[in-house]
């Protein structure tokens, strides 16, 4: 009884061990860059550093002032960037929802072609179709326009193929037909019974969805040419255009406000995943 006692509380130490080394490989790199907002670009360029810098809070203003006075136009850049991000967030988990609810529910010819096709899309690197979409929405004449930035991601093949295996797991297809035998339609279906259902699956797409919109560099950065309709990572490798001085602290200290709005929605989405898990792990 004591060997199997002591075996396991090795082993609960040795997963302890592990989740913590795995918490510290993901926090190290955020802590580095919220250090090196305090410190100056002398310090940065002399080497790692996990204190902050000897300038203290006199250092974050001098890299606020250094981040603002070179044009750096934190408003619109979170702007822009809140709303491509929301806008193409909402649409990818919505629709994307509707086509794996449809694909889990509904028996049509073709149906086993149409999943192929969308994890065959799933499989392809977005960038190697890109240049063909550049020229495309140059004929259509929508370069330095938020629209392809928001409408292509209702075709995310990633997200169907999650909400669809979710779907598989938790719906019944009984509780579809009672809703039909009651006269509800098929978008009163999805929208008043499925989507409750579906919500812990549709807010950790969520956050992927906003994640990658926000941090979504390359794109924007090859579609949009206007300074006003810039998003907020394309503001801040624009600060290192300087040719006589590059302020590393102001840069870090941008792209440490950047992470703000990441850590905001995070809050906000993940109480729905931990809701949706513990009414799953209620049983009557």
């Amino acid at each position: 009884m004591k060997s199997y006692t002591s075996e396991r509380l090795i082993k609960k130490a040795i997963i302890y061990a592990v989740m913590a080394i795995l918490g510290l490989i993901a926090i190290i790199p955020v802590w580095i860059l919220l250090i090196n907002a305090t410190r100056s670009t002398e310090e940065i360029n002399a080497g790692l550093s996990l204190i902050p810098g000897a300038g203290g809070f006199s250092q974050v203003m001098y890299n606020w002032k250094a981040l603002t006075n070179r044009g750096f136009q934190i408003q619109q850049g979170f702007y822009n960037s809140a709303f491509i991000a929301i806008c193409s967030t909402v649409l990818s988990v919505y629709f994307s929802g509707m086509t794996a609810y449809g694909l889990h529910v509904y028996r049509f010819k073709g149906r086993n072609a149409l999943w192929g096709l969308i994890l065959f899309v799933m499989m392809l690197p977005p960038t190697l179709s890109f240049i063909g979409f550049y020229q495309f929405m140059a004929q259509v004449k929508l370069l330095d326009n938020y629209i392809p930035l928001i409408i292509p991601g209702i075709a995310s093949a990633g997200t169907v193929l999650f909400l669809r295996q979710y779907l598989s797991s938790i719906l019944s297809i009984d509780l579809i037909d009672a809703a039909r035998i009651d006269g509800a339609h098929e978008f009163r279906i999805f929208n008043t019974i499925i989507i409750p259902i579906i919500t812990p699956a549709l807010a950790a797409q969520s956050i992927f969805s906003f994640v990658g919109s926000w941090n979504n560099f390359f794109a924007p950065f090859v579609l949009l040419t206007s300074d006003s309709k810039a998003t907020l990572p394309m503001l801040v490798q624009k600060l290192r255009g300087d040719i006589y001085r590059t302020e590393y602290g102001g840069i870090y200290l941008g792209i440490a406000v950047s992470l703000v709005p990441i850590l905001i929605f995070y809050a906000l989405m993940s109480r729905f995943i931990i809701s949706g898990i513990t009414m799953g792990g209620v049983k009557e």
